[in-house]
């Protein structure tokens, strides 16, 4: 006779009639909650008195703070499913995200629950919760689950009153996200000679295939950053899975006289190290040099395994045990690199740059090595990197967005190069064992910005083209300082694309951006299109890019 003897299920945690279940998410690391934790709180207070004083409503908090860690945070995938294990599946769930968050800590969860679910940020740069709900939204949008989202910077204005109003009355709020239009195959632009040259190259790439490399996978919780196999070989873009534990024993064979000429190579060209004694809080000379040797290491896997672009999963576990990857990140993304040598002492890919697909994200693998490929074979700059869709704000009547990467981008997308590059130590609250960002400000131009995602196993690709500028000093340095100062900052508009059309229907935390000369941008927008349709991606353009096409 069988016994059943599971453990004992809590009683359900309920919403009244004029209440909503407020839960709230973010790291996984405690010394990153404990420093989020203030502005969490300070928001909290701020939508529980919209609620209330506008609209009747009351926040019934679904979990307690946790005065042994100094934070009431979700902050493991177990905590997050044995709270919704004790919430009624049908109550009204609002998600309230001030700070960066591991999304598969809820999302699991909230792929099931049944009642409406609202994911509600600050648009703030500090650590910050716009970039945590985009990341949100894409992986339900991923998950096939519905879900409302809304946004604003101080909870006061009529956006986010009419916005919350909405979702209170029927669980739903629309946003108009016609910025969006969809291209196919039949567009007029199919007829132009650009778009036969796009065509060769998906072609191409369905015939010989991109592998992506990826030293492991699932950076941070970005479920939106996963693809299905199927979607990558759909679209003759594979995955080579490797280890970071690998990456670590090729590290180990690199020697130490080949570190330093490597390190040196970049003073020589003039980037500067912010160097310090105290490793625990300063970057030191050995840091870099170790970061030499994983872009010595990166490089020779590139070659081994015949990869197109290279991934490192950058958090978890690397972080703990060697100094961070973003300088190696940055200088195989750059055309103009230290001359790697393999085992034989053959330079790998001199002067071509290596797509390296930052956080091994897939849903920037496939355009970065899409682009690579497209811009390489025309014979034009190829390097490509990610960017959070960090912030934003106006400047002289203008708003310009805030793209920042966690610590590194090719050099040819900071003004003035390699001599206009500084290398700061990452912060000691996410890398314990530091190594140097490639900070610096983004050089004016033009770009085209893409994002890939996938719904089911189809994979979606928005495309569009922006204006990168140099802003003025000081108010260059107000937006570093409001956000990570020890991290490059790219400033743009997009064309044809408000803040609030992106926040709205973009499927992720993150964008990927290539520089195109300003008189070859229109044939390689439509290149770029026919490619993607032609390796059966669908295709949305964005804003303005419509019309150019």
């Amino acid at each position: 006779m069988l016994t059943l003897n599971l453990p004992e299920s809590k009683p359900l945690i309920k919403a009244g009639k004029q209440e909503v279940l407020l839960v709230t998410n973010a790291d996984l690391r405690e010394s990153a909650n404990v420093e989020c934790w203030p502005v969490q709180s300070k928001f909290e207070t701020k939508l529980e008195d919209a609620l209330s004083t506008r609209f009747g409503y009351q926040a019934k908090r679904a979990h307690l703070y946790k005065g042994d860690k100094g934070h009431g945070f979700i902050s493991s995938q177990r905590e997050g499913s044995d709270l919704f294990a004790s919430i009624d599946p049908q109550a009204p769930v609002i998600v309230l995200l001030t700070a960066w968050q591991y999304s598969h800590h809820l999302a699991p969860s909230l792929a099931k629950h049944r009642g409406p679910v609202l994911l509600l940020a600050n648009f703030d740069g500090t650590w910050p919760g716009l970039v945590g709900m985009l990341c949100m939204a894409g992986t339900l949008t991923s998950l096939g689950k519905d879900y409302a989202r809304l946004w604003s910077a101080e909870f006061d204005d009529e956006f986010f009153f009419k916005g919350l109003e909405s979702w209170l009355k029927t669980g739903k709020i629309v946003h108009d996200t016609s910025y969006l239009q969809r291209v196919d195959a039949k567009h007029p632009a199919a007829a132009t000679p650009a778009w036969a040259i796009g065509r060769q190259v998906g072609e191409y790439v369905l015939q010989h295939k991109e592998i992506i490399g990826l030293f492991d996978s699932f950076c941070m919780g970005m479920i939106n950053g996963v693809f299905p196999q199927k979607a990558l070989v759909d679209i003759g873009m594979p995955m080579e899975s490797l280890s970071q534990s690998a990456l670590l024993v090729e590290m180990a064979k690199v020697p130490a006289a080949l570190r330093e000429e490597c390190l040196k190579w970049y003073e020589a060209r003039g980037m500067k190290f912010k160097f310090g004694s105290d490793p625990a809080k300063d970057l030191t000379r050995d840091q870099v040099l170790e970061q030499c040797a994983m872009l010595i290491a990166m490089a020779r896997f590139t070659e081994r395994f015949g990869l197109s672009a290279v991934g490192v999963q950058y958090q978890q576990g690397l972080a703990q045990s060697c100094a961070a990857s973003d300088f190696a990140e940055g200088a195989i993304g750059s055309a103009e690199r230290f001359p790697i040598p393999d085992e034989a002492g053959k330079i790998i890919r001199p002067g071509k740059a290596i797509p390296c697909i930052n956080e091994v994200d897939m849903g920037t693998a496939i355009p970065q090595t899409m682009l690579w490929r497209l811009l390489d074979s025309l014979g034009l700059p190829a390097e490509t990197t990610l960017h959070d869709i960090r912030w934003g704000s106006e400047f002289a009547g203008t708003f310009y967005w805030d793209l920042e990467i966690s610590g590194s981008v090719p050099f040819a997308h900071i003004k003035g190069g390699i001599a206009g590059a500084t290398g700061y130590r990452q912060p000691a609250m996410y890398f314990p064992k530091g190594g140097a960002t490639i900070a610096g400000q983004g050089k004016a131009g033009r770009l085209i910005w893409a994002r890939a995602h996938y719904e089911g196993t189809q994979v979606v690709l928005h495309i569009g083209t922006a204006h990168a500028v140099e802003l003025p000093a000081a108010e260059f340095e107000r937006r570093r300082r409001a956000t990570t100062y020890e991290w490059p900052l790219l400033n743009c508009t997009l064309d044809g694309v408000g803040r609030d059309d992106l926040m709205a229907g973009h499927q992720s935390n993150h964008i990927t951006i290539a520089y195109v000369d300003e008189a070859k941008l229109q044939d390689v927008l439509r290149a770029f299109i026919a490619q993607a349709i032609t390796q059966n991606i669908e295709v949305l353009v964005a804003g303005d890019a419509a019309d150019l096409m």
